[in-house]
């Protein structure tokens, strides 16, 4: 049984819902399916991301969500990868892999200067799930301002 890949759509907000709730659960937030597929639903509505779905077999396994940002110093568009997950029971079989594929695969099609992603400091799964897929650390601190 392969790993398909496929760019989701608005009609895909229920399937993606429960895994993104379960991302959202790994991050300490409260478990809210509903609020996760309007969140999703939104987004592909508004085209204001990209989602792509993992499926081993005819079961949804994983996801990722990219963001649009655009970068003033290389003058041009660029993917901020901002959500990665795969299922545990499908982890390990190269499904991050695959939707990590996808990602670049939209940032050559859209012709983008970068993409860019974030993890925890202590998320050394993740690290090393991007460190083998050519993904590199960069040397730029985050800060945020929270309202």
């Amino acid at each position: 049984m392969g790993i398909e890949i496929r760019k989701a759509s608005a009609n895909d907000s229920s399937i993606i819902a429960p895994l993104f709730d379960l991302y959202r659960i790994f991050y300490k937030q409260k478990s809210d399916v509903k609020a996760a597929a309007e969140f999703i639903q939104e987004r592909l509505l508004n085209n204001e991301s990209v989602i792509f779905l993992a499926f081993l077999g005819s079961e949804a396994v994983g996801f990722t969500q990219l963001y649009p940002i655009f970068s003033s110093v290389s003058i041009g568009k660029a993917w901020l990868l901002n959500d990665l997950f795969v299922h545990e029971k499908a982890r390990g079989k190269g499904v991050a892999s695959e939707l990590l594929d996808a990602a670049k695969q939209l940032g050559t099609e859209t012709n983008c200067k970068w993409l860019m992603l974030q993890t925890a400091h202590d998320n050394f799964t993740a690290q090393s799930v991007y460190e083998k897929n050519g993904w590199e650390r960069s040397e730029f601190y985050s800060y945020y301002f929270y309202l």
